[in-house]
Protein backbone atom coordinates (compact mmCIF):
# COMPACT_ATOMS: atom_id res chain seq x y z
CA UNK A 1 0.00 0.00 0.00
CA UNK A 2 0.79 3.63 -1.07
CA UNK A 3 3.19 5.24 2.28
CA UNK A 4 3.00 8.70 3.00
CA UNK A 5 5.49 10.98 4.45
CA UNK A 6 4.02 14.40 6.69
CA UNK A 7 5.99 16.66 8.59
CA UNK A 8 5.10 15.67 12.14
CA UNK A 9 4.45 19.29 13.49
CA UNK A 10 2.59 20.87 11.03
CA UNK A 11 0.27 17.70 10.84
CA UNK A 12 -0.18 17.94 14.58
CA UNK A 13 -0.93 21.74 13.56
CA UNK A 14 -3.75 20.50 11.23
CA UNK A 15 -4.99 18.21 13.55
CA UNK A 16 -5.38 21.09 16.23
CA UNK A 17 -3.87 18.68 18.56
CA UNK A 18 -0.72 17.21 19.46
CA UNK A 19 -0.32 12.72 20.43
CA UNK A 20 1.81 10.49 21.97
CA UNK A 21 2.83 7.25 19.54
CA UNK A 22 0.56 5.73 20.68
CA UNK A 23 -2.68 7.70 21.04
CA UNK A 24 -1.56 8.87 17.06
CA UNK A 25 -1.45 4.50 16.08
CA UNK A 26 -5.05 4.79 17.84
CA UNK A 27 -6.54 7.24 15.38
CA UNK A 28 -4.94 5.73 12.67
CA UNK A 29 -6.07 2.25 13.29
CA UNK A 30 -9.81 3.55 13.85
CA UNK A 31 -9.93 5.22 10.50
CA UNK A 32 -8.09 2.62 9.21
CA UNK A 33 -4.65 3.89 7.91
CA UNK A 34 -1.59 2.30 10.08
CA UNK A 35 1.28 4.42 11.32
CA UNK A 36 4.07 3.20 9.79
CA UNK A 37 7.03 4.71 11.03
CA UNK A 38 7.67 8.45 13.36
CA UNK A 39 11.19 9.37 12.60
CA UNK A 40 11.56 11.90 15.69
CA UNK A 41 13.26 8.93 17.59
CA UNK A 42 15.08 7.86 14.61
CA UNK A 43 19.00 8.13 14.82
CA UNK A 44 19.77 8.06 11.42
CA UNK A 45 17.91 10.94 10.54
CA UNK A 46 19.81 14.07 9.78
CA UNK A 47 19.76 16.92 12.98
CA UNK A 48 18.41 19.28 10.53
CA UNK A 49 15.89 17.59 9.03
CA UNK A 50 12.33 17.87 10.53
CA UNK A 51 10.30 14.56 12.16
CA UNK A 52 8.02 13.12 9.78
CA UNK A 53 5.28 10.44 10.16
CA UNK A 54 5.07 8.11 7.35
CA UNK A 55 1.45 6.70 7.44
CA UNK A 56 0.57 3.78 5.26
CA UNK A 57 -3.01 4.49 3.64
CA UNK A 58 -4.96 1.98 1.28
CA UNK A 59 -4.41 1.80 -2.09
CA UNK A 60 -8.11 2.44 -3.09
CA UNK A 61 -8.59 5.60 -1.09
CA UNK A 62 -7.18 8.54 -3.87
CA UNK A 63 -7.88 11.07 -1.26
CA UNK A 64 -5.96 10.09 1.32
CA UNK A 65 -2.40 10.73 -0.71
CA UNK A 66 -1.22 13.67 -0.11
CA UNK A 67 -1.37 16.13 4.00
CA UNK A 68 -4.10 17.77 2.81
CA UNK A 69 -6.17 14.78 2.11
CA UNK A 70 -4.89 12.80 5.10
CA UNK A 71 -5.95 16.05 7.24
CA UNK A 72 -9.09 16.84 6.27
CA UNK A 73 -10.26 13.34 6.42
CA UNK A 74 -9.49 12.94 10.31
CA UNK A 75 -10.56 16.20 11.32
CA UNK A 76 -13.71 15.52 9.74
CA UNK A 77 -13.75 11.68 11.27
CA UNK A 78 -12.95 13.45 14.55
CA UNK A 79 -15.67 15.89 14.14
CA UNK A 80 -13.09 19.28 14.04
CA UNK A 81 -14.58 20.38 10.36
CA UNK A 82 -18.03 19.91 8.16
CA UNK A 83 -17.28 17.77 5.21
CA UNK A 84 -16.47 20.45 2.64
CA UNK A 85 -18.87 21.09 -0.51
CA UNK A 86 -16.92 20.86 -3.63
CA UNK A 87 -18.61 23.42 -6.39
CA UNK A 88 -18.07 24.39 -10.30
CA UNK A 89 -17.88 27.45 -10.83
CA UNK A 90 -20.70 28.50 -12.78
CA UNK A 91 -19.94 30.40 -15.35
CA UNK A 92 -21.49 31.13 -19.21
CA UNK A 93 -19.47 28.82 -21.79
CA UNK A 94 -18.28 31.97 -23.82
CA UNK A 95 -16.39 32.91 -20.82
CA UNK A 96 -14.48 29.76 -19.88
CA UNK A 97 -11.26 28.60 -21.01
CA UNK A 98 -11.06 25.87 -23.07
CA UNK A 99 -9.22 23.42 -24.98
CA UNK A 100 -9.58 22.15 -28.63
CA UNK A 101 -9.39 18.54 -29.32
CA UNK A 102 -7.80 17.42 -32.85
CA UNK A 103 -8.47 14.53 -33.92
CA UNK A 104 -4.91 13.22 -34.68
CA UNK A 105 -4.98 12.30 -30.98
CA UNK A 106 -7.21 9.34 -30.76
CA UNK A 107 -4.55 7.50 -32.62
CA UNK A 108 -2.28 8.74 -29.21
CA UNK A 109 -4.09 9.81 -26.19
CA UNK A 110 -7.60 10.34 -26.84
CA UNK A 111 -8.42 11.94 -23.59
CA UNK A 112 -8.42 15.28 -22.06
CA UNK A 113 -9.79 17.11 -19.18
CA UNK A 114 -8.90 20.23 -17.63
CA UNK A 115 -9.67 23.06 -14.40
CA UNK A 116 -8.50 25.82 -12.96
CA UNK A 117 -7.71 26.90 -9.49
CA UNK A 118 -8.04 31.01 -8.72
CA UNK A 119 -6.75 33.16 -6.08
CA UNK A 120 -4.09 29.39 -4.53
CA UNK A 121 -1.72 30.99 -2.07
CA UNK A 122 1.22 28.27 -1.84
CA UNK A 123 3.67 27.77 0.86
CA UNK A 124 6.74 25.91 0.42
CA UNK A 125 5.39 22.99 2.31
CA UNK A 126 1.60 23.38 0.09
CA UNK A 127 3.91 23.56 -3.00
CA UNK A 128 6.14 20.06 -2.12
CA UNK A 129 2.96 18.48 -1.61
CA UNK A 130 0.60 19.75 -4.51
CA UNK A 131 4.14 18.29 -6.44
CA UNK A 132 3.95 15.15 -4.22
CA UNK A 133 0.78 14.26 -5.29
CA UNK A 134 0.70 14.75 -8.84
CA UNK A 135 3.81 12.21 -8.43
CA UNK A 136 1.84 9.21 -6.07
CA UNK A 137 -1.05 9.52 -8.38
CA UNK A 138 1.15 8.95 -11.83
CA UNK A 139 2.94 6.34 -9.54
CA UNK A 140 -0.57 4.62 -8.68
CA UNK A 141 -3.92 5.09 -10.28
CA UNK A 142 -1.96 6.53 -13.28
CA UNK A 143 -0.10 3.08 -13.81
CA UNK A 144 3.48 5.40 -14.63
CA UNK A 145 1.46 7.71 -16.69
CA UNK A 146 0.51 5.08 -19.39
CA UNK A 147 -3.23 5.52 -18.34
CA UNK A 148 -3.07 9.25 -17.25
CA UNK A 149 -0.77 12.39 -17.25
CA UNK A 150 -0.74 15.28 -15.13
CA UNK A 151 0.41 18.84 -16.36
CA UNK A 152 0.53 21.92 -13.97
CA UNK A 153 1.01 25.65 -15.31
CA UNK A 154 0.99 29.56 -14.27
CA UNK A 155 -1.95 30.25 -15.87
CA UNK A 156 -1.01 33.83 -16.04
CA UNK A 157 1.60 33.05 -18.77
CA UNK A 158 -0.38 31.77 -20.93
CA UNK A 159 -2.94 32.89 -23.41
CA UNK A 160 -6.03 31.01 -24.04
CA UNK A 161 -7.93 29.47 -25.96
CA UNK A 162 -5.91 26.07 -26.08
CA UNK A 163 -5.66 23.49 -28.30
CA UNK A 164 -4.84 19.58 -28.24
CA UNK A 165 -2.84 17.93 -31.05
CA UNK A 166 -0.61 15.44 -32.44
CA UNK A 167 2.05 16.36 -34.60
CA UNK A 168 5.50 14.58 -35.89
CA UNK A 169 7.91 15.00 -33.31
CA UNK A 170 10.56 17.32 -36.07
CA UNK A 171 7.25 19.79 -36.15
CA UNK A 172 7.32 20.08 -32.50
CA UNK A 173 10.03 22.85 -30.79
CA UNK A 174 9.98 23.78 -27.24
CA UNK A 175 12.24 24.51 -24.51
CA UNK A 176 11.37 21.83 -21.76
CA UNK A 177 10.92 22.02 -17.81
CA UNK A 178 13.86 24.09 -16.03
CA UNK A 179 15.19 23.99 -19.62
CA UNK A 180 16.30 27.08 -21.40
CA UNK A 181 17.41 25.78 -24.35
CA UNK A 182 14.94 24.56 -27.14
CA UNK A 183 14.65 20.89 -28.93
CA UNK A 184 12.54 19.30 -31.40
CA UNK A 185 10.95 16.00 -30.53
CA UNK A 186 13.53 13.57 -31.37
CA UNK A 187 15.94 15.80 -30.06
CA UNK A 188 14.08 15.67 -26.66
CA UNK A 189 14.17 11.92 -26.64
CA UNK A 190 17.71 11.78 -26.81
CA UNK A 191 18.31 14.40 -24.27
CA UNK A 192 16.02 12.60 -21.81
CA UNK A 193 17.45 9.19 -22.40
CA UNK A 194 19.91 9.75 -19.37
CA UNK A 195 17.76 11.61 -16.99
CA UNK A 196 16.94 8.90 -14.12
CA UNK A 197 13.31 10.41 -12.93
CA UNK A 198 12.07 11.27 -16.97
CA UNK A 199 13.39 8.33 -19.30
CA UNK A 200 11.15 5.49 -17.79
CA UNK A 201 7.86 7.73 -19.60
CA UNK A 202 9.70 8.25 -23.23
CA UNK A 203 8.69 4.75 -24.15
CA UNK A 204 5.17 5.57 -23.94
CA UNK A 205 4.97 7.96 -27.01
CA UNK A 206 8.83 7.53 -27.93
CA UNK A 207 7.47 5.30 -31.60
CA UNK A 208 4.80 6.78 -32.02
CA UNK A 209 4.62 8.36 -35.36
CA UNK A 210 2.74 11.90 -33.99
CA UNK A 211 2.99 13.25 -30.44
CA UNK A 212 0.20 14.61 -28.41
CA UNK A 213 1.43 18.42 -27.57
CA UNK A 214 -0.81 21.08 -25.68
CA UNK A 215 -0.66 25.06 -27.39
CA UNK A 216 -1.92 27.53 -26.31
CA UNK A 217 -3.40 30.57 -28.30
CA UNK A 218 0.31 32.12 -29.27
CA UNK A 219 1.25 28.51 -30.12
CA UNK A 220 3.26 28.45 -26.77
CA UNK A 221 3.81 24.68 -25.68
CA UNK A 222 2.45 23.90 -22.56
CA UNK A 223 3.35 20.28 -22.58
CA UNK A 224 4.23 17.14 -24.19
CA UNK A 225 2.55 14.49 -22.42
CA UNK A 226 3.03 12.26 -20.59
CA UNK A 227 6.65 13.28 -20.91
CA UNK A 228 7.08 16.37 -19.76
CA UNK A 229 5.87 20.30 -19.24
CA UNK A 230 6.87 23.16 -21.38
CA UNK A 231 9.31 25.80 -18.80
CA UNK A 232 7.30 28.81 -20.17
CA UNK A 233 4.47 27.82 -17.68
CA UNK A 234 6.24 26.36 -14.71
CA UNK A 235 4.61 27.26 -11.67
CA UNK A 236 5.97 28.72 -8.28
CA UNK A 237 5.33 29.68 -5.12
CA UNK A 238 4.49 33.08 -6.42
CA UNK A 239 1.92 31.56 -8.93
CA UNK A 240 -1.79 32.44 -8.14
CA UNK A 241 -3.81 30.42 -10.86
CA UNK A 242 -3.59 27.09 -11.55
CA UNK A 243 -3.89 25.33 -14.86
CA UNK A 244 -4.36 22.10 -14.64
CA UNK A 245 -4.56 19.77 -17.74
CA UNK A 246 -4.45 15.55 -17.95
CA UNK A 247 -4.12 13.84 -21.02
CA UNK A 248 -5.13 9.72 -20.88
CA UNK A 249 -6.44 6.69 -22.64
CA UNK A 250 -8.63 5.81 -19.63
CA UNK A 251 -11.50 7.87 -19.57
CA UNK A 252 -12.69 6.34 -16.02
CA UNK A 253 -9.26 6.74 -14.13
CA UNK A 254 -8.62 10.09 -16.15
CA UNK A 255 -11.99 11.45 -14.22
CA UNK A 256 -10.79 10.16 -10.89
CA UNK A 257 -7.34 11.61 -10.92
CA UNK A 258 -8.55 15.20 -12.16
CA UNK A 259 -11.24 14.94 -9.35
CA UNK A 260 -8.34 13.79 -7.03
CA UNK A 261 -5.99 16.81 -7.76
CA UNK A 262 -8.71 19.68 -8.16
CA UNK A 263 -10.69 18.36 -4.08
CA UNK A 264 -7.13 17.94 -2.31
CA UNK A 265 -6.20 21.45 -3.58
CA UNK A 266 -9.13 23.57 -3.84
CA UNK A 267 -9.18 24.44 -0.20
CA UNK A 268 -6.07 26.87 -1.11
CA UNK A 269 -8.36 28.72 -3.56
CA UNK A 270 -9.65 32.79 -3.02
CA UNK A 271 -12.71 30.56 -2.71
CA UNK A 272 -12.43 27.35 -1.01
CA UNK A 273 -13.41 23.89 -2.71
CA UNK A 274 -14.05 26.05 -5.83
CA UNK A 275 -12.84 24.82 -8.92
CA UNK A 276 -13.38 26.92 -12.07
CA UNK A 277 -14.51 24.79 -15.06
CA UNK A 278 -12.80 24.00 -18.48
CA UNK A 279 -14.46 23.05 -21.38
CA UNK A 280 -13.33 20.41 -23.86
CA UNK A 281 -14.29 20.82 -27.56
CA UNK A 282 -14.08 17.39 -28.76
CA UNK A 283 -12.53 15.83 -32.51
CA UNK A 284 -16.14 14.78 -32.93
CA UNK A 285 -18.02 18.50 -31.99
CA UNK A 286 -19.24 17.46 -28.89
CA UNK A 287 -18.20 19.26 -25.60
CA UNK A 288 -18.24 18.62 -22.16
CA UNK A 289 -17.26 20.65 -18.91
CA UNK A 290 -14.58 19.75 -16.73
CA UNK A 291 -14.09 18.82 -14.27
CA UNK A 292 -17.62 17.05 -12.49
CA UNK A 293 -17.85 17.25 -9.20
CA UNK A 294 -21.00 16.57 -8.54
CA UNK A 295 -21.57 13.85 -5.47
CA UNK A 296 -22.99 10.09 -6.83
CA UNK A 297 -26.42 9.31 -5.38
CA UNK A 298 -27.11 5.66 -4.04
CA UNK A 299 -29.57 4.20 -1.86
CA UNK A 300 -28.84 1.70 0.91
CA UNK A 301 -31.02 -0.24 3.26
CA UNK A 302 -31.18 0.33 6.96
CA UNK A 303 -31.22 -3.73 7.40
CA UNK A 304 -27.93 -4.12 5.50
CA UNK A 305 -25.93 -1.92 7.09
CA UNK A 306 -27.32 -3.29 10.50
CA UNK A 307 -27.43 -6.93 9.50
CA UNK A 308 -23.86 -6.84 8.17
CA UNK A 309 -22.68 -4.87 11.00
CA UNK A 310 -24.20 -6.78 13.60
CA UNK A 311 -26.02 -3.80 14.27
CA UNK A 312 -29.31 -2.19 15.21
CA UNK A 313 -28.90 1.67 14.87
CA UNK A 314 -32.10 3.82 13.30
CA UNK A 315 -31.48 5.68 10.05
CA UNK A 316 -30.52 8.71 12.16
CA UNK A 317 -27.93 7.22 13.73
CA UNK A 318 -26.33 5.74 10.68
CA UNK A 319 -26.09 9.15 8.76
CA UNK A 320 -24.55 10.31 11.70
CA UNK A 321 -22.04 7.66 11.36
CA UNK A 322 -21.56 8.64 7.64
CA UNK A 323 -21.53 11.85 8.44
CA UNK A 324 -17.34 11.00 10.02
CA UNK A 325 -16.61 9.73 6.89
CA UNK A 326 -17.38 12.57 4.89
CA UNK A 327 -20.45 11.47 3.25
CA UNK A 328 -23.73 13.84 3.03
CA UNK A 329 -27.24 11.32 3.79
CA UNK A 330 -30.38 11.68 4.80
CA UNK A 331 -32.98 8.88 5.99
CA UNK A 332 -35.72 7.87 3.53
CA UNK A 333 -37.56 5.27 5.71
CA UNK A 334 -35.85 1.96 5.95
CA UNK A 335 -33.35 3.29 3.62
CA UNK A 336 -30.79 5.59 3.48
CA UNK A 337 -29.95 8.50 0.63
CA UNK A 338 -25.97 8.60 0.52
CA UNK A 339 -24.50 11.65 -1.50
CA UNK A 340 -20.39 10.09 -2.17
CA UNK A 341 -18.23 12.50 -2.56
CA UNK A 342 -16.30 12.99 -5.64
CA UNK A 343 -12.98 12.20 -3.10
CA UNK A 344 -14.16 8.58 -3.02
CA UNK A 345 -14.11 6.76 -6.75
CA UNK A 346 -13.36 3.74 -4.52
CA UNK A 347 -16.94 3.98 -3.48
CA UNK A 348 -18.94 1.78 -5.66
CA UNK A 349 -21.56 -0.61 -4.12
CA UNK A 350 -23.86 -0.62 -0.79
CA UNK A 351 -20.93 -3.19 0.76
CA UNK A 352 -18.68 0.23 0.37
CA UNK A 353 -21.06 2.29 2.68
CA UNK A 354 -21.71 -0.45 5.22
CA UNK A 355 -17.83 -0.80 5.53
CA UNK A 356 -17.73 3.02 6.62
CA UNK A 357 -20.26 2.89 8.80
CA UNK A 358 -18.76 0.13 10.52
CA UNK A 359 -15.64 2.41 10.49
CA UNK A 360 -17.26 5.02 11.66
CA UNK A 361 -18.71 3.29 14.88
CA UNK A 362 -15.63 1.73 15.75
CA UNK A 363 -14.53 -1.66 14.41
CA UNK A 364 -13.28 -3.06 18.14
CA UNK A 365 -16.85 -1.90 19.36
CA UNK A 366 -18.34 -3.74 16.89
CA UNK A 367 -20.52 -6.62 18.61
CA UNK A 368 -18.51 -10.06 18.25
CA UNK A 369 -21.37 -12.31 17.84
CA UNK A 370 -22.37 -15.28 15.00
CA UNK A 371 -24.79 -14.01 12.59
CA UNK A 372 -28.19 -16.32 13.14
CA UNK A 373 -28.55 -16.20 8.98
CA UNK A 374 -25.11 -17.69 8.08
CA UNK A 375 -24.90 -21.16 9.76
CA UNK A 376 -24.18 -23.47 7.43
CA UNK A 377 -22.84 -27.36 6.95
CA UNK A 378 -19.39 -27.51 4.80
CA UNK A 379 -18.88 -29.58 2.51
CA UNK A 380 -16.38 -30.18 -1.06
CA UNK A 381 -17.74 -29.09 -4.46
CA UNK A 382 -18.32 -32.41 -6.04
CA UNK A 383 -15.61 -31.33 -8.77
CA UNK A 384 -13.26 -30.83 -5.69
CA UNK A 385 -14.45 -34.26 -4.24
CA UNK A 386 -13.74 -35.76 -7.75
CA UNK A 387 -10.26 -34.61 -7.97
CA UNK A 388 -9.20 -35.45 -4.97
CA UNK A 389 -10.21 -38.92 -5.56
CA UNK A 390 -8.06 -39.03 -8.50
CA UNK A 391 -5.24 -37.26 -7.09
CA UNK A 392 -5.50 -39.70 -4.37
CA UNK A 393 -5.23 -43.08 -7.03
CA UNK A 394 -2.24 -41.30 -8.85
CA UNK A 395 -0.62 -40.73 -5.74
CA UNK A 396 -1.13 -44.37 -4.81
CA UNK A 397 0.48 -45.59 -8.09
CA UNK A 398 3.30 -43.71 -7.50
CA UNK A 399 3.06 -40.55 -9.49
CA UNK A 400 3.74 -37.40 -8.89
CA UNK A 401 1.46 -33.88 -8.95
CA UNK A 402 2.94 -31.10 -10.08
CA UNK A 403 1.04 -27.67 -10.41
CA UNK A 404 2.49 -25.58 -12.65
CA UNK A 405 0.79 -21.78 -13.92
CA UNK A 406 -2.38 -21.34 -15.77
CA UNK A 407 -0.89 -18.91 -18.14
CA UNK A 408 1.42 -19.87 -20.74
CA UNK A 409 2.22 -18.81 -23.75
CA UNK A 410 0.81 -18.75 -27.20
CA UNK A 411 2.75 -20.80 -29.05
CA UNK A 412 3.22 -23.20 -26.05
CA UNK A 413 -0.57 -23.41 -26.21
CA UNK A 414 -1.10 -23.50 -29.64
CA UNK A 415 1.90 -23.98 -31.94
CA UNK A 416 4.57 -26.00 -30.05
CA UNK A 417 1.96 -28.31 -30.12
CA UNK A 418 0.95 -28.58 -33.38
CA UNK A 419 -2.10 -27.25 -33.17
CA UNK A 420 -4.02 -24.00 -34.59
CA UNK A 421 -5.49 -21.12 -33.07
CA UNK A 422 -9.40 -20.63 -34.06
CA UNK A 423 -9.71 -17.43 -32.18
CA UNK A 424 -12.59 -18.89 -30.51
CA UNK A 425 -11.13 -21.04 -27.69
CA UNK A 426 -8.39 -19.45 -25.88
CA UNK A 427 -8.77 -16.46 -23.21
CA UNK A 428 -6.12 -13.61 -24.35
CA UNK A 429 -4.45 -11.33 -22.04
CA UNK A 430 -4.86 -7.88 -22.94
CA UNK A 431 -1.83 -6.31 -21.54
CA UNK A 432 0.54 -9.82 -20.86
CA UNK A 433 3.59 -8.69 -18.82
CA UNK A 434 6.19 -11.15 -20.47
CA UNK A 435 5.63 -13.49 -23.52
CA UNK A 436 5.05 -16.21 -21.30
CA UNK A 437 1.87 -15.65 -19.79
CA UNK A 438 0.05 -14.28 -23.30
CA UNK A 439 -2.83 -16.70 -22.71
CA UNK A 440 -4.82 -18.87 -20.42
CA UNK A 441 -4.39 -22.40 -20.93
CA UNK A 442 -6.94 -24.29 -22.84
CA UNK A 443 -5.21 -28.18 -22.26
CA UNK A 444 -3.15 -28.95 -19.55
CA UNK A 445 -0.45 -30.40 -21.51
CA UNK A 446 2.16 -27.23 -21.76
CA UNK A 447 2.61 -27.60 -17.55
CA UNK A 448 3.71 -31.05 -18.16
CA UNK A 449 6.02 -30.71 -20.65
CA UNK A 450 7.68 -27.73 -19.38
CA UNK A 451 7.84 -29.16 -16.18
CA UNK A 452 9.73 -32.42 -17.93
CA UNK A 453 11.73 -30.05 -19.66
CA UNK A 454 12.54 -27.91 -16.77
CA UNK A 455 13.77 -31.71 -14.24
CA UNK A 456 16.29 -33.13 -16.90
CA UNK A 457 18.76 -33.97 -14.12
CA UNK A 458 15.62 -36.08 -12.26
CA UNK A 459 16.53 -40.09 -13.09
CA UNK A 460 13.90 -41.71 -15.77
CA UNK A 461 11.35 -42.71 -15.78
CA UNK A 462 9.44 -39.40 -14.75
CA UNK A 463 5.72 -39.93 -13.84
CA UNK A 464 3.68 -37.05 -13.46
CA UNK A 465 0.21 -36.02 -13.34
CA UNK A 466 -2.05 -32.47 -12.82
CA UNK A 467 -5.46 -31.91 -11.93
CA UNK A 468 -6.75 -28.70 -12.85
CA UNK A 469 -8.94 -25.94 -14.72
CA UNK A 470 -8.37 -25.03 -17.75
CA UNK A 471 -10.24 -21.98 -19.18
CA UNK A 472 -12.54 -21.93 -22.72
CA UNK A 473 -14.00 -19.01 -24.62
CA UNK A 474 -17.81 -19.68 -23.76
CA UNK A 475 -19.94 -16.33 -25.47
CA UNK A 476 -23.61 -17.95 -23.51
CA UNK A 477 -22.22 -17.17 -20.40
CA UNK A 478 -21.84 -13.57 -18.82
CA UNK A 479 -18.18 -13.67 -18.17
CA UNK A 480 -17.40 -15.05 -22.00
CA UNK A 481 -15.53 -17.72 -20.37
CA UNK A 482 -15.75 -20.79 -18.19
CA UNK A 483 -13.60 -22.91 -16.14
CA UNK A 484 -13.59 -26.52 -16.76
CA UNK A 485 -11.34 -29.24 -14.64
CA UNK A 486 -9.18 -31.76 -16.49
CA UNK A 487 -6.81 -34.58 -15.05
CA UNK A 488 -3.73 -35.09 -17.50
CA UNK A 489 -0.76 -37.09 -16.99
CA UNK A 490 2.89 -37.68 -18.88
CA UNK A 491 5.20 -40.62 -18.82
CA UNK A 492 8.87 -39.82 -19.94
CA UNK A 493 11.63 -41.89 -19.97
CA UNK A 494 13.76 -43.93 -22.57
CA UNK A 495 10.57 -45.75 -23.79
CA UNK A 496 7.44 -44.45 -24.90
CA UNK A 497 5.77 -45.98 -21.98
CA UNK A 498 1.91 -46.21 -23.59
CA UNK A 499 1.49 -49.03 -21.75
CA UNK A 500 2.05 -47.33 -18.09
CA UNK A 501 -0.34 -44.60 -19.22
CA UNK A 502 -2.88 -46.79 -20.09
CA UNK A 503 -2.38 -48.68 -17.40
CA UNK A 504 -3.12 -45.36 -15.14
CA UNK A 505 -6.35 -44.51 -17.02
CA UNK A 506 -7.88 -48.12 -16.48
CA UNK A 507 -6.68 -47.85 -12.51
CA UNK A 508 -8.53 -44.54 -12.23
CA UNK A 509 -11.83 -45.80 -14.40
CA UNK A 510 -11.68 -48.81 -11.86
CA UNK A 511 -11.73 -46.53 -8.99
CA UNK A 512 -14.39 -44.70 -10.69
CA UNK A 513 -16.53 -47.00 -11.57
CA UNK A 514 -16.46 -46.99 -14.96
CA UNK A 515 -17.27 -49.96 -16.71
CA UNK A 516 -18.07 -48.56 -20.59
CA UNK A 517 -15.45 -47.19 -22.74
CA UNK A 518 -12.67 -47.72 -24.98
CA UNK A 519 -10.13 -46.34 -27.25
CA UNK A 520 -10.77 -45.61 -30.65
CA UNK A 521 -7.90 -44.55 -33.12
CA UNK A 522 -7.74 -40.03 -34.08
CA UNK A 523 -5.67 -38.46 -36.31
CA UNK A 524 -3.88 -35.42 -34.21
CA UNK A 525 -0.80 -33.79 -35.28
CA UNK A 526 0.21 -33.65 -31.90
CA UNK A 527 0.75 -37.40 -31.36
CA UNK A 528 3.19 -39.58 -33.42
CA UNK A 529 1.13 -41.01 -36.57
CA UNK A 530 -0.51 -44.56 -35.63
CA UNK A 531 0.12 -43.56 -32.24
CA UNK A 532 -3.04 -41.64 -30.76
CA UNK A 533 -6.21 -42.32 -29.63
CA UNK A 534 -9.58 -40.59 -28.23
CA UNK A 535 -10.75 -42.00 -24.73
CA UNK A 536 -14.87 -42.87 -24.96
CA UNK A 537 -17.19 -43.70 -22.57
CA UNK A 538 -19.70 -46.39 -23.78
CA UNK A 539 -19.18 -49.47 -25.82
CA UNK A 540 -17.44 -49.81 -29.14
CA UNK A 541 -20.09 -50.18 -32.25
CA UNK A 542 -23.17 -50.19 -29.41
CA UNK A 543 -25.30 -47.16 -29.39
CA UNK A 544 -23.67 -43.44 -28.52
CA UNK A 545 -20.55 -42.90 -26.96
CA UNK A 546 -19.18 -39.85 -25.93
CA UNK A 547 -14.77 -38.96 -26.47
CA UNK A 548 -13.81 -37.36 -23.14
CA UNK A 549 -10.30 -37.35 -23.55
CA UNK A 550 -7.18 -38.29 -25.75
CA UNK A 551 -4.11 -40.85 -25.21
CA UNK A 552 -1.16 -41.20 -26.93
CA UNK A 553 2.22 -40.86 -27.97
CA UNK A 554 3.97 -37.23 -28.39
CA UNK A 555 5.21 -36.29 -31.82
CA UNK A 556 8.70 -35.63 -32.29
CA UNK A 557 8.39 -32.04 -33.49
CA UNK A 558 6.47 -31.30 -30.15
CA UNK A 559 9.72 -32.64 -28.09
CA UNK A 560 11.81 -31.08 -30.10
CA UNK A 561 10.09 -27.39 -29.46
CA UNK A 562 9.66 -28.31 -25.96
CA UNK A 563 13.20 -29.29 -25.74
CA UNK A 564 12.62 -33.04 -24.43
CA UNK A 565 15.05 -35.57 -25.94
CA UNK A 566 13.30 -38.97 -25.24
CA UNK A 567 9.71 -40.02 -26.00
CA UNK A 568 6.88 -39.08 -23.82
CA UNK A 569 2.95 -40.25 -23.64
CA UNK A 570 0.58 -38.18 -22.42
CA UNK A 571 -3.14 -38.96 -21.13
CA UNK A 572 -5.87 -35.88 -20.71
CA UNK A 573 -9.72 -36.03 -19.82
CA UNK A 574 -12.33 -33.76 -18.73
CA UNK A 575 -13.63 -34.84 -15.64
CA UNK A 576 -16.51 -32.59 -15.10
CA UNK A 577 -18.27 -35.47 -17.53
CA UNK A 578 -18.42 -37.83 -15.29
CA UNK A 579 -20.30 -35.75 -12.08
Amino acid sequence: MPTIGVDKEDFYAALGQRYTTDEFQALCFDYGIELDEDTEDDPSRPADERPELKIEVPANRSDLLCFEGLARSLNIFRGREPTPTYRVRDIPEDRMERITVAKETGNVRPFISGAILRGVKFTEASYASFIALQDKLHQNLARQRTLVAIGTHDLDTLQGPFTYEARRPENIRFAPLNQEKEYDGHELMAHLENDKHLSRYLHIIRDKPEYPVIYDSKQVVCSLPPVINGNHSKITLNTTNVFIELTATDRTKLDVICNAMVTMFSQYCAEPFTVEPVLIKEADGTSRISPDLSPVKMEVDVDYINGCCGLNESPESICKLLDRMAYRSRPLGSRIEVLVPPTRPDVLHACDVMEDVAVGYGFNKLPRSLSKNSQTIGRPLPINQLSDIVRQECAMSSWLEVMPLILCSHDENFGWLNRKDDGKTAVRLANPKTVEYQVVRTTLLPGLLKTIRDNKSTRLPLKIFETSDIVLKDETLERKAKNVRHWAAAYCGKTSGFEMVHGLLDRIFLMLRVQDYFLQEISDSTFFPGRAAGVYLGKSGEGESRRVGEIGVLHPEVLEKFDIKYPVSVLELNLEIFL
